[in-house]
């Protein structure tokens, strides 16, 4: 099953997130399919950055985001 999720990146207390594509059977930070956004927490507001023709094109292709990255989604529409 493919899912739209986050990969982490960053240092330690310092966080930052790709949006990727990935298979579900993969570890967190493994192989991905496409990479489709960043998400950063540490600025104020948090940042999202997201091609919104591709979101749209994976969850076309039966891809599902986490809940995490539904919130993301929605806060960037």
């Amino acid at each position: 099953m493919v899912k739209i999720r986050l990969q982490r990146e960053g240092k330690k207390k310092a966080p930052f997130y790709h949006i990727v594509v990935a298979d579900s059977r993969r570890a967190r930070d493994g192989r991905i399919i496409e990479k489709i956004g960043t998400y950063d927490p540490m600025t104020n507001p948090s940042t999202v950055v997201l091609d919104k023709e591709l979101v749209e094109k994976w969850i076309k292709n039966g891809a599902k985001p986490t809940d995490t990255v539904k919130r993301l989604i929605e806060e960037a529409k």
